[in-house]
């Protein structure tokens, strides 16, 4: 009869098998909370804060804060973040709540599947926003185009 032996969880040849996904979640969150906290009240400042305030937030603002390749990188690296914050968030209570493998591995994908596809529509929106599109007719464009 032959004997197995199991390494210590936390020994070095246990270590070296895996990656610990759940301690680079981790550190990811608190990582990308930081830099989320530098850019969201950057982001309010700007918008809330400076000029005229909650006012002067229209489609206007939005298509001149947008011309400018800095706000579209720092308004696609906060969605990012935020998208996959929440969603390693959501993640990390769907495993400590749901105990059925198949609902957990089903519930995993809807958030992995939810997250890509918001990323990919907010990027495809924040760097093809084009508020004077080629060919639209006069009346449906506005003011601040040239073709009015």
């Amino acid at each position: 009869m032959t004997t197995q032996t199991i390494e210590a969880p936390r020994s070095a040849a246990a270590a070296s098998r895996t990656t610990n996904w759940e301690k680079w979640g981790w550190l990811y969150m608190r990582a990308s909370g930081v830099v989320l906290l530098v850019l969201i009240f950057g982001h309010l400042i700007v918008n809330m804060v400076l000029g005229g305030g909650v006012r002067q937030v229209d489609f206007a603002f939005v298509a001149g804060k947008w011309a400018n390749p800095f706000w579209q990188w720092w308004d696609v690296a906060m969605l990012w973040l935020a998208l996959i914050h929440g969603s390693n968030g959501m993640r990390t209570i769907v495993n400590d709540y749901i105990s059925r493998p198949a609902v957990r591995k089903t519930l995993l994908a809807c958030i992995l599947g939810a997250c890509i596809v918001l990323i990919v529509l907010g990027t495809l929106v924040c760097f093809t926003f084009n508020p004077c599109p080629v060919g639209a007719h006069a009346a449906d464009l506005p003011s601040f185009c040239p073709a009015r």
